[in-house]
């Protein structure tokens, strides 16, 4: 009695399996009302990953990522309403209103300009790294740890002491997108040092990559370099601020001047912080949509806290999961040892790749988990896997 009490519990109140794990693709036939791509990937928990035209990635819970698992198989409406209401023990009109509206929201989301690339669909912002992932949702790639005129502080340049060509990280590309990676950012070092910068964007938007790029801008004053790299398809920019250099303004002007999602950061230090009112004003008067922070030094951490209040106040919102360039502004170990609560997805959802290929937990932690040019991916993720059980 017991146990049929048990059965009928599972059946009515249980979540139903979830799908199977893999990657999914989708092309809109040229005819259609708004043309677009979509790639799912269906985590081991049935929650989803989905990417929009290689430029926006949603996270999805379960019910949504079936939804969009139905809308890439090329399932009519009504018949995906039915599995959806069957499989959820839900109202079939409810499941057909709920799907209108997903197919409604991801129209307006491919036709919106100068998108956030990542979103959150059934997701809460804070918790989304809990979720055991089948494979990395991001590769931060450093092209270089070069400089355009300081030296790069905190970089293990005596460890790294070559540089990938372009075809080596074309393999590279090649391996995480196998492995269902959807989102490379190109780093540093200062990234636009590297001649091949456009080609490696181009290629990662191939293969149906989100891309961005995280640089100082100063070479984005240079129109034929900037419309190169533009054209190229990047994604999204994180534009690293020095306030007190008048040229990294001019370069801010010219990113938010085109189609193209940029965050700033800006690193709090003693020189600026009088200022911090007067910049952050600023950044609202230039309509910046997004801002990363953080300090120089532990004595800081009030100036930190007010530059976070004056952006609330000016509904800057803030970005606190983009790994931010090797560079003196921007000190990465003291931010891993004062705000260790912003790397919660750290070789959970982001692994650092080194311009020599070695793979890093995420940028600063300096244990090298294999090679991913040398090394089969699944040796490589191995050996992630053991670097988070020793962490937890």
């Amino acid at each position: 009695m017991f146990q049929n009490i048990q059965h009928l519990l599972k059946k009515y109140f249980s979540p139903p399996d979830p799908l199977p794990p893999g990657i999914h693709h989708f092309q809109a036939p040229p005819d259609s009302d708004f043309p677009y791509r979509l790639h799912l990937r269906i985590e081991q928990n049935g929650e989803g990953v989905l990417i929009l035209n290689a430029a926006t990635i949603l996270h999805l819970n379960q019910t949504a990522a079936e939804y969009a698992y139905h809308l890439i198989q090329g399932d009519n409406d009504e018949d995906t309403a039915a599995a959806i209401a069957k499989r959820f023990q839900i109202n079939k009109k409810k499941a057909l209103e709920d799907y209108l509206n997903l197919k409604d929201r991801l129209s307006t989301l491919i036709n919106t300009p100068d998108l956030d690339p990542v979103t959150y669909l059934g997701f809460e912002h804070d918790n989304i790294y809990s979720i055991e992932f089948t494979a990395p949702l991001r590769l931060d790639c450093a092209l270089t740890y070069r400089m355009v005129d300081t030296p790069t502080i905190g970089a293990p340049v005596d460890r790294v002491t070559h540089e990938l060509n372009f075809d080596e990280w074309k393999t590279i590309l090649d391996k995480a997108w196998q492995a269902g990676i959807p989102h490379i950012i190109f780093t540093g070092g200062e990234p636009t040092l590297r001649p091949d910068l456009p080609d490696l964007i181009e290629y990662a938007e191939s293969l149906g990559m989100v891309t961005g790029v995280l640089s100082d801008g100063l070479r984005f004053t240079e129109r034929e370099f900037f419309t190169e790299v533009l054209n190229s398809g990047l994604d999204h920019l994180m534009l690293v601020l020095d306030p007190q250099n008048e040229s990294s303004w001019t370069a801010l002007r010219a990113t938010l001047a085109e189609d193209l999602h940029v965050t700033v950061h800006l690193t709090v230090t003693h020189q600026i912080k009088a200022q911090l009112p007067d910049l952050l004003k600023r950044l609202a008067e230039m309509q910046v949509k997004a801002l990363s922070l953080s300090e120089s030094d532990t004595s800081l951490k009030d100036a930190l806290i007010q530059a976070r209040e004056l952006a609330a106040h000016y509904l800057l919102p803030l970005i606190w999961d983009l790994p931010v360039p090797y560079s003196r502004l921007n000190p990465i170990e003291l931010e891993l040892e004062e705000e260790t609560s912003r790397f919660e997805g750290t070789g959970r959802a982001w692994l650092y790749v080194e311009p020599d290929g070695d793979v890093l937990p995420g940028q600063g932690i300096n244990k090298v988990l294999g090679n991913l040019l040398t090394n089969p991916w699944e040796q490589v993720l191995e050996q992630v896997r053991k670097s988070i059980q020793v962490r937890e």
